[in-house]
């Protein structure tokens, strides 16, 4: 595990340019998505446009089109009136047992979409920074994984996106990052890791994580800023970007928990094996992200979560030593927004993690 004394981070630097515009983000249903639109818009506004399913009704707003994944004339159309420069890609279905029962929808949602969008981009010199993820290892060997390890996903979803890697990666302006997990909330409040463990809490329902797959989650504001940043620059290539700190998916659980004052007896933990055969899970997918870190000149993850003192210790820490002051306005201070872009500390003050 990397410690926080171990963050060479530093205490000052410059804010970056615009990206080109107009910006379009795709998949803004979901967390990295969802986040990254109202960032970019309340830097740009007017010029930056996210793209929704078109049954997806609700979610209606100003800057927000509807487009189908895999709608190749829809999506010809939205480049052909808006003339967009950049794209931010985090379009992809990740329900992982409605991929793995249906992979069609897998398909549809993941590689058919980026197979539309590379075409709907042709010959044109458009930057792009596409969103993948730690699930395309099995975490069955290898942590903490690097970009030159094979993929060998064990889940339908994950070998969606492995494919979905592939044909963007043959466009010559384009960076891959593969992500972990982005702690913030989704439209929905059911898309991401804190909305659906919160939401069962919230219900008295219990839930159940695993031990042992490990991930390395980091705040989805630390992830639009290294997107702002990288749409900036001409990097190409893949590249690892996941927080510096490993956790369990019940760790992460606990912290939740723990922070937004629930019962402790509605948290669940057990092992994989025990889960049953689907959705397959995998096991340690950690990222070695030191060489994307290196290249920028920062460490791009903020740690989740950012006060080391919410770290569990043991698997019944989060039963212990509650203040009373723990809230599901606690969760959203401490969990879901980077605290240090609040509190003076830099580089988050500097608006950079």
């Amino acid at each position: 595990m990397i410690r926080r004394s171990e963050l060479e981070i530093p205490t000052k630097l410059t804010a970056w340019p615009p990206p080109p515009l107009p910006l379009l983000i795709t998949g803004v249903a979901g967390v990295a998505g969802y986040q990254a639109l109202a960032y970019f818009q309340q830097l740009y506004p007017g010029q930056v446009i996210g793209t929704r399913r078109s049954d997806n009704w609700p979610l209606d707003r100003p800057g927000i089109v509807p487009c189908d994944a895999g709608d190749e004339r829809r999506l010809a159309e939205l480049f052909e009136d808006y003339q967009f420069q950049s794209v931010l890609n985090a379009e992809g279905h990740c329900r992982l047992k409605a991929c793995e029962c249906d992979p069609e929808l897998a398909y549809r949602a993941n590689v058919a979409s980026a197979r539309a969008l590379s075409r709907a981009i042709g010959g044109a010199r458009v930057r792009i920074v596409h969103l993948s993820i730690d699930l395309v290892f099995s975490g069955l060997h290898g942590a903490p994984y690097c970009e030159e390890d094979e993929p060998d996903p064990v889940t339908v979803y994950g070998q969606a996106m492995w494919e979905t890697e592939q044909w963007l990666g043959r466009q010559p302006n384009c960076c891959i990052l593969r992500i972990s997990l982005p702690m913030g909330r989704s439209f929905n409040g059911h898309a991401g890791a804190v909305d659906w463990i919160e939401s069962r809490f919230r219900k008295g329902r219990p839930a159940t994580l695993y031990f042992d797959e490990i991930r390395t989650p980091h705040y989805a504001d630390c992830l639009n800023r290294l997107c702002h940043d990288l749409l900036t620059r001409d990097i190409c290539g893949t590249f690892h970007a996941g927080g510096p700190i490993e956790m369990s998916l019940y760790q992460i659980a606990q912290v939740i928990n723990r922070a937004g004052g629930y019962a402790p007896e509605l948290l669940k933990g057990c092992w994989r094996t025990e889960a049953g055969p689907v959705p397959p899970r995998a096991g340690d997918v950690r990222l070695d992200s030191s060489k994307l870190a290196k290249l920028l000149g920062y460490p791009p993850m903020a740690p989740w979560p950012y006060d080391s003192s919410w770290f569990p210790t043991d698997r019944d820490w989060h039963w212990r030593d509650r203040t009373g002051a723990e809230s599901p306005e606690l969760v959203e201070r401490l969990l879901c927004r980077n605290p240090s872009r609040s509190n003076g500390c830099s580089p988050c003050a500097e608006g950079l993690i």
